[in-house]
Parts: C-alpha cells; structure tokens; sequence
C-alpha cells in the first residue's frame, strides 16, 4: 500500500513538474484590453452587420468585372504558388501526426559465393526491426501543434494573397471605367474648342474678331487634345497592367461603363475592432505567433529523455554445398 503511494506521489510530482515547464500548453490568445480603444461608437452603427462579412461576388456586381477576377483567381501565379505553400503544409502536418505511429524496417539479402571451382554457396538473411517513441514529453505533440499552426499561416497568406489580387483587379476595373469618362469628356471637348474656333474665324472675317482671341482658343484646343492623347495612353497602360495580373497578352479589356456601376445600397463597416479581426494578415500574424509559442515548448521537450521502445528480428539460412 505504502508502496503504491509513493508511486502516486511521484508520478504527481512528475506531472506538475512538467505542467510547470508548459512543454504541454497549448496557445492562448494574449488578452487586450480595448475599452476606448476606437473611442465610443455612434448609436446607428450596426455591429450585428460588417462589410468584411461580404463575399466579393456580393460587393462586385458588375458581370465583366466578376469575369475578371475569376480569371485572375484561376490564373495568377503569385496566388497559385500561395496555394501550393497550404498544401506543402498541409503534407508537412501529415507527416508530424504520423510521427505517433511506430516505425518497421524490413531487411532481405542474398549472396552466391564460389571457391576453387565449388559448387556456389546460397546464403539467405532476412532481418526486421520495430521502433516506437513515446511521446512522454511532449516533443510530438508541440511539433504537430507547430505544423498545425504553420499550415493556419499558409492558409492566412493564401487568403492575404487571394485579397490583394482582387482588390488590384477591382482598382485597375474601375479605373479603367474613369478613364474611359475622361476620355470621352475630353473628346467632346475638344470638338466643342473647334466648332467655337470655326466661329471665331467666321467673326474674325466679318471683323467681330481679332487674332489674339482665335490664337487663343487654338492654344486651349491643343492643350485639350494633349490631356485627351495622355488620358489615352493611361488607358493602355492600365489594360496592360490588368492583362498581368490576368495572365494574358497585351490587349483591349471588355469593360462596361462607369454610369452602370451598382453596389449594393447599404454598406455598415461594422465594428472596427471586428474588421481588424477579419483582416487575413492579422491571422497570419498570429499563427507566427502560436508557431514560435509551440517551438518554445518543443525545444524545452529535447531537454528530457526521449523514450523509445525497440525490437529486432533475423533468420538467416546458409547452405553449403561439398567440394565435387
């Protein structure tokens, strides 16, 4: 009896002292104080509502801007490589959970052997060996948690990736379409400038006019076209930047105009303290965060013992044959 309560006593110190080093903590989110943080907030914000919440099919309505970026999601590199870094992780958590399970090596050999003109000599070996490390110490578990974790931050630059590009995408769009209305205001300019010029010229011949007036007008329309050819050439080059992100070659891009733009009647920005949690870069952050807390814990875990259980089998079968 005496015995088996120091057993219980042991193991219960063992215990706490272990709980104490925290190489078995899991990661909690450090606690802020926020009270007053954004200041207080007006009585007609609507906090059960948020614009982060939306989707962006939701807040883009226009259909050749949703075509836009559906190519530019399927097509960008920078994004497809971000998804390929969530599967290296999500492969890399695999491989840390299966690090629970025991480990077999299988061994089979042969050799033919001949002296002096015998008969050859057949010799057989098989040989197997078992190992399994127990994870009394935690060193597994903060590993998987660290992987869990780096896998969580892949994720988050995957969605900090995916929301930038649509962001550029949607800016470039609708660019585009204000441009398209500076170009067509500065056309009609211009073609306002040479009819008032055509009038100035008629007066100037019947002496209602002088010269100064119509070199005048002539130097606002030329200044006009300028603007128009400059306004024209950012078009360009704004298509051109767009067709980057879209994977394609230089080309016009199929766009609407900027009178049919629609979205959605009511936008609540919500709570600022909810938009920051909404935020992918945030997440990332924080996974940093719980990757540096678990490898704390996972490099105090190689402080004790590592515990492995071990075996070993072998049969070898040797037959020799007599000198003829």
């Amino acid at each position: 009896m005496e015995k088996n309560i120091s057993h219980i006593v042991v193991a219960a110190c063992m215990a706490s002292m272990l709980t104490g080093c925290g190489i078995y903590t899991k990661y909690r989110q450090p606690e802020t104080n926020t009270d007053g943080l954004f200041g207080a907030l007006p009585e007609e914000v609507d906090t059960t509502s948020s614009l982060a919440d939306l989707k962006w099919e939701e807040l883009f309505t226009d259909a050749s801007l949703r075509k836009l970026i559906t190519r530019a999601l399927e097509a960008n590199t920078d994004l497809n490589v971000a998804r390929l870094k969530v599967e290296e992780a999500r492969a890399s958590l695999s491989a840390a959970k299966q690090a629970y399970l025991p480990s077999a090596q299988l061994d089979l050999e042969g050799a033919l052997s001949s002296f002096d003109g015998s008969k050859p000599t057949k010799t057989y070996s098989l040989g197997a060996s078992a190992s399994w490390e127990l994870d009394f110490f935690g060193k597994l578990t903060n590993a998987k948690r660290r992987e869990r974790a780096a896998l969580e931050q892949s994720e988050a630059y995957r969605q900090v990736v995916q929301t930038q590009l649509i962001a550029t995408v949607a800016e470039s769009y609708y660019t585009l379409l204000m441009l398209d209305e500076q170009v067509a205001v500065t056309t009609e300019t211009v073609e306002s400038w040479k009819e008032y010029i055509r009038s100035l010229k008629a007066l100037m011949r019947a002496g209602q006019a002088d010269r100064v007036t119509v070199n005048q007008a002539e130097a606002s329309r030329l200044d006009a076209e300028a603007s128009l050819l400059d306004l024209k050439q950012q078009v360009t080059e704004t298509e051109n930047t767009l067709c980057a992100l879209l994977f394609w070659t230089p080309q016009p891009v199929a766009r609407g105009t900027l009178g049919e733009v629609d979205f959605p009647e009511s936008l609540s920005v919500g709570v600022p303290l909810n938009l920051l949690a909404n935020r992918p870069d945030v997440w990332q952050a924080e996974a940093v965060l719980k990757q540096a807390f678990y490898a704390t814990n996972q490099a105090r875990s190689s402080f004790y013992p590592s515990v492995t259980l071990s075996g070993s089998a072998g049969w070898t079968n040797s037959v020799l044959h007599p000198k003829s």
